[in-house]
């Protein structure tokens, strides 16, 4: 079954192959999981969103049209089911990186070691403070590395207004930190 496409996979579960759905999983859990993490910074909190992501996919699978991708299918219910976990508990993303300090040009002093940890506390704080919206565009395009298009498609928005989230972001975490730094 490793060889076949999403779609092929689909149409077995349909067919009452419930196999299929096993190696959906496996292709899947890790990425679920990690944009989890990523957005929610708590592993059980992920744990669970990634559980009930499945779940979801389980019970819905025979619905699905092919109309978009599995992988945008299933990254667009993650991310719902990361800001529900986030509106029930009215907290804020932080998301711990160090490759931060270098994308937001902040290694650029000799006590860069000294400070690395207080920077990432910064960032962290930093992403925490953002608008649901941003936080959820930055932490796929920057962390997840997906490209506008892909964004668009499981977020249902344009890449106009994507791009705008995510520039905004970039400025505000900047801003956020270099006010603190002063």
């Amino acid at each position: 079954m490793v060889n076949k496409s999403d779609i092929e996979l689909v149409n077995e579960f349909k067919n009452g192959n419930v196999s299929a759905f096993d190696e959906i999983v496996r292709r899947y859990q890790k990425k679920v999981y990690l944009l989890a993490r990523r957005i929610l910074t708590n592993h059980d909190d992920a744990d669970d969103v990634a559980q009930e992501v499945f779940i979801k996919l389980f019970n819905s699978l025979h619905e699905f049209k092919g109309e978009s991708s599995l992988f945008t299918w299933i990254y667009r219910i993650t991310v719902n089911e990361c800001n529900s976990v986030l509106r029930k508990k009215k907290i804020k993303e932080v998301v711990p990186i160090d490759e931060l300090v270098n994308f937001l040009g902040l290694n650029q002093t000799p006590e860069h070691e000294l400070f690395k940890k207080e920077e990432s506390n910064l960032i962290e704080r930093a992403i925490e403070k953002l608008p649901a919206k941003q936080r959820t565009v930055f932490v796929m395009r920057f962390f997840e590395e997906l490209d506008y298009e892909e964004i668009s498609k499981i977020l249902k928005k344009p890449i106009g207004t994507l791009k705008a989230n995510y520039f905004h972001a970039v400025k505000k975490i900047q801003r956020f930190i270099k006010d603190e730094m002063q």
